[in-house]
């Protein structure tokens, strides 16, 4: 979940937090029943936060993980072609060596 999002959704539970409250204070209940339906509303909107937090949580988890594969694999086939490549390096090394003994012994001719 991207952080725009998990900020959109704690700002809707706020508001609905809020407005339950606000709601409640202006019922024409009495006072214990105003204070039971505020901690009521205070309790769903602390597990519903709580909930969103790990619902987000786990979104990002999971995100990293691929992100951790994506970058093992991309790490490996780099390794892989670097690997690739200095085998054929040391192929033509070779090679200029050797060439360089037979001018060399032709040389000392």
């Amino acid at each position: 979940m991207s952080n725009n999002t998990g900020n959109i959704l704690t700002a809707l539970l706020t508001g609905a937090a809020i407005g339950a409250g606000v709601g409640i204070l202006y019922a024409p209940d009495k006072g214990k029943k105003t204070r039971k339906k505020i901690k009521k509303s205070a309790i769903k909107a602390k597990d519903d936060l709580a909930n969103s937090i790990t619902h987000a949580k786990d979104e990002f988890s999971k995100s990293a993980e691929a992100k951790k594969v994506e970058f093992e694999e991309k790490l490996e086939d780099t390794l892989s072609t670097m690997s690739y490549k200095a085998d054929d390096i040391i192929v033509a090394l070779e090679k200029k060596l050797e060439d360089l003994r037979e001018k060399n012994a032709q040389l000392q001719k």
